[in-house]
């Protein structure tokens, strides 16, 4: 392919690292700064990111526009970039459930706009072989070719839009979906007095489990805040697949008790988290 203008709407830590991917692959990358926190600016300028000051000027000068935003965000940010009469290709890489990515791109063609649905499986894409960013749609191939070089990798799902977010959804299911079930585990076992019981019988099935479950609870403080509405997404998915959404509309609560752990400079001590989550209702 040969370069074209690809423009990043409100680059966070995963939005700025698949944008490093394209600059890699030779293409011209470019980022809105009008409304950006300073640390969106740090991150776009550690990389060089060319800034088109508004989302109108970036849209007038992009061939490409990626939107990797809060799932919350998606519909507002895609009516943005339609306000401003885009009429080039656009990628929703939003955790968000494929009947809203069928909407938006419903929404999107309508206007003139070639959408593109894509669901992004792993952290920051600085290593390869680490994230995935799958893509579907009629026009998924084009927007592969533009992350060519990686670290990023790619994979088509074919041309049905909501595929990509399909896989997300379902692959999240579990891995973000267990994580809340054990915080909720360990919460209630501490609230009925047999956590230490508990790790000593998960030790006997596996002798690294109860460690490994204590981190793995801590750690997801930091991103908590942002599972929430992954894990109603997730119940839409599932509802709108004929299966009960009630699992993961209790994970998004699980997160929502974990929110006030954002920005935390730290991790927190396992007994900050436990108290967090049963707290929330005293």
């Amino acid at each position: 392919m040969e370069p074209q203008p690809i423009g990043f709407l409100h680059p966070g830590e995963m939005g700025i690292s698949i944008a490093a991917s394209a600059q890699n692959s030779g293409h011209p990358v470019y980022w809105a700064s009008e409304g950006r926190s300073p640390a969106t600016r740090a991150r776009a300028e550690k990389i060089g990111l060319r800034d088109a000051g508004t989302l109108a000027h970036l849209c007038a000068e992009c061939a490409i526009v990626v939107s990797v935003c809060p799932p919350h965000a998606a519909e507002s940010v895609a009516e943005q970039v339609l306000a401003t009469d885009f009429h080039g290709r656009y990628l929703d890489a939003n955790a968000i459930a494929p009947q809203r990515a069928a909407k938006i791109g419903q929404a999107m063609a309508a206007a003139g706009v070639a959408f593109v649905d894509g669901g992004i499986i792993g952290g920051p894409a600085w290593e390869p072989g680490s994230t995935w960013l799958y893509l579907s749609g009629p026009q998924a191939g084009e927007i592969a070719e533009c992350f060519a070089a990686g670290p990023l990798e790619t994979h088509v799902l074919g041309a049905a839009l909501g595929t990509a977010s399909a896989l997300k959804m379902t692959y999240a299911a579990y891995t973000k979906g267990t994580t809340a079930l054990l915080c909720a585990i360990l919460a209630t076992a501490e609230e009925l007095g047999v956590r230490e019981a508990l790790a000593e019988q998960w030790n006997r099935d596996n002798a690294e489990f109860a460690e490994a479950t204590d981190l793995r609870v801590r750690r997801v403080t930091a991103k908590a805040w942002r599972f929430v509405g992954e894990m109603e997404e997730i119940a839409a998915t599932f509802r709108e697949a004929g299966m009960p959404g009630e699992f993961h509309a209790a994970a998004a609560d699980v997160y929502r008790r974990l929110a006030r752990f954002k920005d935390s400079p730290a991790t927190p001590a396992l007994e900050d988290v436990l108290g967090a989550l049963l707290q929330h209702d005293r």
